[in-house]
This record gives C-alpha cells, sequence and structure tokens, in this order.
C-alpha cells in the first residue's frame, strides 16, 4: 500500500481478456473483457476495498470496463501506453508480460498526484461519429490518387463514382452528427461560437467541440500543449536547438492544420498578419504556420472562455513572435 493509504488497482487490457493486480498485494484476477466479466471484475476490487483504478488506453478495448467503474463509483485513471512504459524504465522493469504490466498499472495509479475527471460522457459517440467522418475522407484522398495514375477509362469511371458515393456519404454523416450535437443546447451554444472565429470551418468546429473538451477552461498555453500544438525547449547544456511541437492529439492536431492553413492566406485576416510577420522576419513556411495554428485555436479558446463571439472587427493581435516557435 502507498503513502496515501489508498489501495489502487491496475488492469492490463487485452481484447478478449483483463489481467487485474492490486499494489502491495499479490492475488491476481484475470476476468473476460465481458459485461459479465465486468461484473465479477467490480465485486473483486470490492471486496479489496480499492478505490482506485488505472488502466492502459489500448485503442478502444478499454473503453468498456473503464465506463462500467466510473458507472460503479470508481476513480479510474486512463494512461497513455507511453507514460506506462516510462514509469517502468524508471524502475528498470525490463520484463513484460499480462500479469507484470498490470502490477506496474497499480504502482503508476498509486503514484498519481493529478487526478483529472473524466470528460462529458456526450462526447464520446461524437468522437467516433467524427472519426468515421475523416475516415471517408482519407478514403476518398486514396481513391483520387488511385484515379489519378489509372489510363482505363472504364476504371477511372468506377472511381469517379466512388467518389461520389462517399462524398455523399460524408455530407449526410456531417449532417447527422451536427444535428445530433444541437439537440444538446449547451454543446450546441459552444459550437455556435466555435464557428464564430474566422477559418473555423464545421469539420472543424465539431473536432475542437468533441476532441477537445477542455477548450475555454483551461490557460492558453495549456490548450495549445493539449492539441500538440506548444513549441518545447531542446537544449542541453551549451547546445541550444530549435524547439518543436510534440505530443497531443493527432486527429485534433490535423483538423487545425486543414482550417489554419486557408486561414492564413483568405479568411482571417489577424492570421494572415501574423503569417506576412513571420514570414518577414525569416521564418520558415511551417514555422509560421504551426504559429497560426497555435494562434487560431487561442482564438477559440478565448470566445469560447468569455462566451461571446468573435468579433470580426477587432484591433489587430499582436504577433507571436517567438522565432523558436517550431
Amino acid at each position: 500500500m502507498k503513502k496515501n493509504n489508498m489501495v489502487c488497482a491496475g488492469i492490463d487490457t487485452g481484447k478478449r481478456k483483463l489481467d487485474v493486480a492490486i499494489t502491495g498485494q499479490g492475488e491476481q484476477l484475470r476476468v473476460d473483457n465481458t459485461a459479465s466479466g465486468y461484473e465479477v471484475l467490480t465485486a473483486w476490487l470490492r471486496q479489496h476495498r480499492v478505490e482506485r483504478v488505472g488502466i492502459e488506453a489500448t485503442g478502444g478495448y478499454e473503453q468498456g470496463i473503464v465506463c462500467h467503474l466510473r458507472e460503479q463509483g470508481f476513480v479510474v485513471v486512463v494512461f497513455q501506453p507511453i507514460q506506462v512504459r516510462a514509469y517502468a524504465t524508471f524502475h528498470r522493469q525490463l520484463a513484460k508480460n499480462d500479469k507484470i504490466d498490470a502490477a506496474l498499472i497499480a504502482e503508476c495509479t498509486a503514484d498519481v498526484q493529478e487526478i483529472h475527471g473524466p470528460a462529458d460522457p456526450r462526447l464520446e459517440p461524437f468522437a467516433q461519429q467524427m472519426t468515421l467522418i475523416e475516415q471517408i475522407v482519407e478514403d476518398i484522398a486514396r481513391i483520387k490518387t488511385r484515379r489519378e495514375s489509372c489510363r482505363d477509362k472504364q476504371i477511372r469511371q468506377y472511381w469517379k463514382e466512388e467518389i461520389a458515393r462517399l462524398e455523399r456519404r460524408r455530407r449526410a454523416e456531417l449532417k447527422t452528427l451536427s444535428a445530433a450535437i444541437r439537440k444538446h443546447e449547451d454543446l450546441g451554444k459552444r459550437l455556435d461560437l466555435i464557428l464564430s472565429v474566422d477559418g473555423v470551418g464545421l469539420i472543424t468546429a465539431i473536432a475542437i467541440l468533441v476532441r477537445l473538451p477542455e477548450i475555454g477552461s483551461v490557460t492558453r498555453e495549456k490548450i495549445a500543449a493539449l492539441a500538440g500544438v506548444a513549441p518545447y525547449d531542446n537544449q542541453s547544456s551549451e547546445q541550444v536547438r530549435e524547439r518543436h511541437i510534440r505530443g497531443g492529439r493527432g486527429r485534433l492536431r490535423k483538423s487545425l492544420f486543414c482550417a489554419a492553413l486557408p486561414a492564413s492566406f483568405r479568411w482571417n485576416r489577424q492570421l494572415i498578419e501574423i503569417y506576412r510577420r513571420l514570414k518577414a522576419a525569416g521564418k520558415s513556411h511551417k514555422a509560421a504556420l504551426i504559429a497560426c495554428v497555435r494562434k487560431l485555436l487561442i482564438f477559440v479558446n478565448t470566445v469560447v472562455e468569455r462566451g461571446t463571439p468573435w468579433q470580426k472587427q477587432q484591433p489587430h493581435a499582436k504577433a507571436d513572435l517567438d522565432l523558436q516557435a517550431t
């Protein structure tokens, strides 16, 4: 048991099985990753007076048990795989199997100091629908590439029809998702605030809403870090290298870049000025664009925080002249 006297459990998640361990105890449990297995696990955790449960994100296989445990009143900490692996490296834990990983996650859970509450449960199904729309867009891009390299008229026609079919599906799914979000008054209001920012279209606005529930409730530095567009120092002793962005939420970041690129050239006057100023200062296109992405996200964070729509005639924002923005 840890210094906080809290009994913690760790779950190593597999497609079909869940391996569970408790801090300071040798006893372990393996159950099916099914509804019946969840009931057995819940009873076992209560028997051992477990208060906090840690689990590693494994591409969605953990979602069922996470929801179940939270409904049952347990505090659940969801770790990224890199966090657990870093913890293992720090403790020089080289061996790896399901039981060892479960015990490691339990220890990691007991050491956590800051617990973040679960995201709005309404957003999870919306995020899955958003992923479907993004995957359709990716499929369309791949088919367009195939069509460009094809010289057979019949095959080209087939690909053309397939692109049209996917475009219809994308529009229908986007319309359905938007309508589902607007059934919730607070989410609809937040979506409108995000959409009010010049350069943010419906797809990007929904991506921000469902993939960044912290929007409007944290600082500009924190929101940039969560999205993966915050620059980090990279220096050691006398070596000073350029800062680079890293981490964050990949699909969200892609949506932000897709919005910021045209916004920085046409749709958002402030971003246009920022981009031009950074280019004039000698920054590369990539560095200037990253700065614009970050600034666009800050604009969105501000309007949601204030609860007032974007004002198109605002005084010009001071450009982010950090010459180490990347």
